[in-house]
């Protein structure tokens, strides 16, 4: 399989294509996955999602990567590393995305772990943040179980609170 960057015992995390548009389109456009974006994703959002993944890779080396099972080949969401906006600064995040009928399986959890291990590995941050909307206890929960733990809240410039996770390469590394 071209462009993977991981494998983990069910998965593999690979560099997202524009023929993964359906299978991202799926879990991405449900409501339930995008409840707490700012907005449900359309046809013309996945494009330009996977468009943004496909420069990152270029610019930075990383980005989101596709999340296959690795027994179908089936694409069930996205997992990796951008640099976001986080409270004011650019840091590099471990996001997640997987597809509803995918959850409650550690799925995103195995992802991120993997994500985590090839941050570490191939890149020089000295820490991987994670952040979420402060009533996404899934989602904060979900990276504290690959090893962030909770570092502030803040308010976002829309009022929002949001809920900052870390893991820092010295812990990391113990």
């Amino acid at each position: 399989m071209a462009g993977v960057i991981a494998e983990t015992r069910r998965l593999i995390l690979r560099e997202l294509q524009p023929s993964d548009f359906d299978a991202l389109y799926d879990a991405l456009a449900d409501e339930e996955v995008s409840k707490y974006y700012p907005y449900v994703f359309d046809e013309a959002r996945v494009h330009r999602w996977i468009d943004w993944s496909l420069e990152n890779y270029r610019k930075e080396g990383f980005g989101l990567w596709a999340v296959c099972l690795k027994e179908t080949g089936k694409l069930i969401g996205d997992c990796g590393l951008t640099l976001q906006n986080i409270d004011g600064r650019i840091l590099p995040e471990i996001g997640f995305h997987i597809r509803r009928d995918c959850w409650r399986k550690g799925y995103a959890t195995e992802a991120a772990i993997a994500v985590r291990d090839w941050a570490f590995q191939h890149t020089a941050f000295d820490a991987l943040y994670s952040y979420c909307t402060a009533d996404n206890v899934a989602s904060y929960k979900t990276a504290e179980a690959a090893g962030l733990h909770f570092d502030h809240e803040y308010t976002d410039a829309t009022g929002e609170r949001e809920h900052v996770s870390v893991i820092y390469r010295k812990d990391f590394l113990k």
